[in-house]
């Protein structure tokens, strides 16, 4: 099944489009993990791998897809890396969608062997994910070769189009030939979708669009019309899901919502301190992030 259509039909399944980042740090761990910042990368690592298949227990039910953070596993050397691979392989026992947040970008062979390692499943390919968030700023031939992976093996890519760093601007905000460089960026992503496009009118290739510039998410999604958004930035970064409406289409598809630290790390807020342990309080976060997303957007359709 042609990616888009598959994470259509997840999101369609849990009635939600929230997705859940696995974003580790061993000074944030619950205590009952005895790790900290002084703990050996072996075992650092092994209480990663402990926390987050606790967290895809809880949120496997609840939610289509979870977005691996690879820089917090690659920290840790080759033992964070094992790690990532069986925190990947757990997820996906667990029906999960994954997408690698790796950021990847390169051209030629190098991108090929981006594409090959991470994309598709694992039968062919080392890493057997189902999506790869992608840098384009390298040029449309950075692109290709995920792009002709993503069409062999039914796997998807999410390429970076307007971040939510305050940063971001510096480079996306230029202006070249009369447009805003994300914007340029923003056409090809989508003359990729339409070319990739499923049976829902969605293609392959989706865009990372932050939920901290909502103005200028609704620009975008007028301007891409055939492209999924992944939008980082509610909670900790301080978006909001009003902030993210303007993301979905009518039906309420058409985006993935992520939320990392303040529903994995939910035990150190105030809001759930008073819960009865760490991963009580990630389903609270959980579900309360699901039901504000659909109170705010059209993902409320959903339900």
């Amino acid at each position: 099944m042609n990616f888009a259509d598959r994470l259509a039909t997840a999101i369609k399944l849990k009635k939600t489009p929230l997705i859940v980042g696995l974003d580790p740090r061993a000074s944030r761990l619950p205590a009952e993990f005895g790790i900290d910042v002084s703990a050996s990368p072996e075992a650092t690592a092994a209480a990663y791998e402990r926390f987050c298949c606790c967290i895809i227990d809880v949120v496997s039910p609840l939610v289509p897809a979870v977005k691996p953070q690879a820089a917090f596993f690659e920290n840790l050397g080759p033992a964070g890396m094992q790690v990532l691979w069986n925190v990947v392989r757990y997820a996906q026992s667990k029906d999960l969608i994954v997408i690698m947040d790796a950021k990847r970008g390169d051209i030629g062979s190098t991108a090929e062997a981006y594409a090959s390692a991470f994309l598709g499943s694992s039968e062919n390919s080392a890493w057997g994910c189902d999506c790869l968030t992608v840098n384009p700023y390298l040029g449309d031939d950075s692109l290709e070769p995920f792009v002709d992976r993503c069409r062999t093996t039914d796997s998807g890519i999410f390429v970076l189009v307007r971040t939510s760093n305050p940063g971001g601007r510096m480079l996306q905000e230029l202006v070249a030939e009369k447009q805003k460089i994300y914007s340029i960026v923003a056409d090809h992503v989508q003359k990729l979708a339409f070319e990739t496009k499923g049976e829902l009118g969605y293609g392959c290739v989706g865009a990372v669009v932050g939920a901290t510039n909502p103005e200028q998410l609704a620009i975008l999604r007028q301007r891409m019309p055939n492209t999924i958004f992944l939008v980082p930035g509610i909670g900790a970064q301080g978006g909001t899901p009003a902030d993210v409406a303007d993301a979905f289409d009518d039906s309420g598809l058409g985006a993935v919502i992520n939320s990392s630290r303040a529903i994995i790390f939910a035990h150190d807020s105030d809001e759930y301190s008073s819960t009865a342990n760490w991963q009580a309080a990630v389903e609270m976060a959980t579900r309360h992030t699901i039901e504000s997303i659909a109170a705010a957007t059209s993902a409320g359709n959903l339900v």
